[in-house]
């Protein structure tokens, strides 16, 4: 993928009018730079509706405390994690999210954008990270999991302006990493009881649609929904260990893992808004401590190589990701310490807000947003796909910007990212109004691009229909696809064992030709058998003939094909030609069926 080279030259701009591309303030250097070039550096996509056409800077503070508006600077986001028992205020309240909707009223009150980082699963029972795969398997965790989530919406479509929800961090990356990056491993989705999933499958694919299925069940049409992007989720820690690894590769890896989760088109009929990463979680010499001994400190040179432990390639690596998904970022929780931290134990309590001395760890994540070369610094990483930069201590003893002092006796954060705001801050480009998909993913090995089956399903289910009592709908999806782009997607939903058809009335195949159906079935599926078939009309006596083959013999997660052949002396046009599917038990799922061919 061609490299753009930014720029470092831009046009000077009025201390009280906003940074635009291509402008900066009084820190960037003054050779200019061709309008061409400025105009040629756009990231991919669109700012989600609801988010301004501006970098905008937050920082975290809880419920009840005002530090943020007593600073008198212009934040733009207030952020906070919900964790496992926010829903009932942890005991004080009804399980009603009433604790979910103060937060965002309370933020919007004094002009801050609420920013809630959804982070329920970590303590959800069961173990720690390294359970993340089996709590999202277990259905009596998932279903309080999910409800607590759906209440969420309630209350977030009640506040009725826009709010930002940024899932669970890290989570999905631990998803990849202990499913082997198998999307369609079993996870607890349809099968947790949640009504509005019913739809979907039981697999981690599911789990990641759940969000999007639930905003959209409840109409919270208000919520800026974002996916958590983990720089180590491929195998490669690409920030501070893999650093000569090339990026292309390893952001593809997690793409594709990512994409049937909720980053490429699905069922729901939607995507995540945003991309979301936290650069580090602790400040950089918390890191160099005796138990760590670890370096996580970036270079921050202008012209550090992309293979380097630089911003530089943190940089690359946001904008790789930017084009392949068509997707902004969102930059949470990024450290607060600077060079003047002491490297001691902040003791500060998150509750106050006096002018205690300066603690924490040294760090450069601020200093280079907000120091020398600071406004070259943050085109670079807007022209990359950033749209936000939210600062805030990871772990209780990291640098805090409530007593953050710099070498001037001031707040850091508040005084300098407060000038850049009091200034009236970065514009960045808005991009359309709706962010085009991403290509198509190549089709299987061996088979076509394009589907040219007589039943291909790519616009649209082609006169198929079902009957009860299992299948519950069929539609047109592009999430999976044998060839082409599309399949047709059979959503079953059946109470108790059965049978049910998928089928197309008056089909083209004459005697004598084998008709082949491709046949996809998720992980955990109730699918005891599926049984192809034709069905000759009233000139052919209305003979009917099928195929059987047994679930046991279906491969979970891929592409089977089952064929069952037209009588060799079948009379007249076909009356029927179809699927029959059968499950064992009660089960919730999505089947695909793709290329009808003859």
């Amino acid at each position: 993928m061609k490299h753009i080279l930014l720029s470092l030259a831009f046009l000077a701009v009025a201390a009280c009018g906003p940074e635009t591309p291509g402008e900066a303030s009084s820190d960037s250097p003054s050779t200019l730079d061709t309008q061409e070039a400025r105009l040629a550096i756009q990231p991919s996509g669109s700012i989600p509706t609801g988010l301004p056409a501006r970098l905008m800077v937050g920082l975290f503070e809880n419920n009840g405390q005002t530090w943020m508006k007593d600073s008198k600077v212009p934040w733009d986001a207030r952020y906070r994690y919900f964790t496992k028992g926010w829903v009932d205020n942890w005991g004080w309240s009804a399980r009603d999210g009433s604790f979910g909707k103060q937060f965002m009223d309370e933020s919007a009150a004094q002009g801050f954008l609420p920013v809630i980082q959804y982070y329920q699963v970590n303590a959800e029972p069961g173990g720690g990270e390294d359970q993340f795969l089996a709590k999202v398997q277990n259905a009596t965790t998932m279903g309080e999991y999910f409800y607590d989530f759906k209440v969420l919406m309630q209350r977030a479509k009640e506040f009725n302006k826009p709010v930002l929800v940024l899932m669970e961090t890290d989570g999905f990356g631990f998803l990849q990493k202990q499913t082997g990056s198998d999307p369609n491993k079993p996870a607890a989705v349809a099968s947790s009881g949640v009504a509005e999933l019913s739809g979907l499958p039981d697999t981690v694919a599911g789990w990641g649609l759940a969000f999007l299925q639930l905003r959209k069940a409840v109409g919270a049409n208000n919520v800026i929904l974002g996916i958590h992007v983990s720089g180590w989720a491929s195998d490669k820690d690409i920030a501070h260990f893999s650093v000569t690894d090339p990026l292309q590769p390893e952001v593809d890896k997690v793409y594709n893992f990512l994409k049937p989760l909720g980053l490429g088109p699905n069922v729901t009929g939607a995507t995540y808004d945003v991309l979301v990463t936290d650069p580090l979680d602790r400040d950089a010499d918390f890191f160099a401590r005796p138990e760590f001994k670890q370096d996580r400190w970036w270079d921050p040179s202008d012209t550090a190589s992309i293979d380097s432990k630089s911003f530089n390639r943190h940089a690359e690596w946001l904008r790789l990701w930017n084009v392949t998904s068509g997707k902004r970022w969102v930059l949470w929780q990024l450290p607060e310490g600077n060079s003047n931290s002491p490297n001691v134990d902040n003791t500060l309590d998150a509750d106050e807000a006096k002018n205690l001395s300066n603690a924490g760890y040294k760090d450069n994540r601020a200093e280079y947003f907000f120091g020398d070369n600071g406004a070259a610094h943050r085109e670079k990483f807007a022209n990359s796909g950033v749209i936000a930069l939210l600062f805030g201590r990871g772990e209780g003893r990291q640098a805090s910007h409530t007593n953050d002092y710099y070498t001037d006796g001031q707040l850091y954060l508040k005084s300098r990212a407060g000038a850049f705001l009091k200034a009236g801050g970065l514009a960045i480009p808005a991009g359309s109004t709706t962010t085009p998909p991403p290509p198509p993913p190549p089709p299987p090995p061996g088979n076509p691009g394009n589907d040219t089956a007589p039943y291909n399903f790519e616009s649209g289910t082609q006169g198929w229909t079902f009957t009860g009592p299992v299948v519950t709908g069929v539609s047109p999806s592009t999430a999976r696809a044998w060839a082409g782009r599309g399949s047709l997607a059979v959503t079953l939903g059946g109470t108790a064992a059965g049978k049910s058809p998928v089928s197309v009335a008056n089909p083209a195949a004459t005697a004598g030709k084998t008709v082949s159906f491709r046949v996809w079935v998720p992980a955990g599926h109730r699918i005891s058998g599926v049984q192809p078939y034709v069905q000759q009309g009233a000139a052919g006596g209305w003979a009917w003939k099928g195929s059987w083959t047994d679930g046991t013999a279906l491969k979970a997660g891929e592409w089977n094909t089952v064929t069952v052949q037209v009588p060799a002396n079948a009379v007249g046009p076909l009356h029927q030609l179809g699927v029959e599917l059968f499950t064992d038990a009660a089960w919730s799922g999505t089947v695909h069926v793709d290329s009808v061919s003859w």
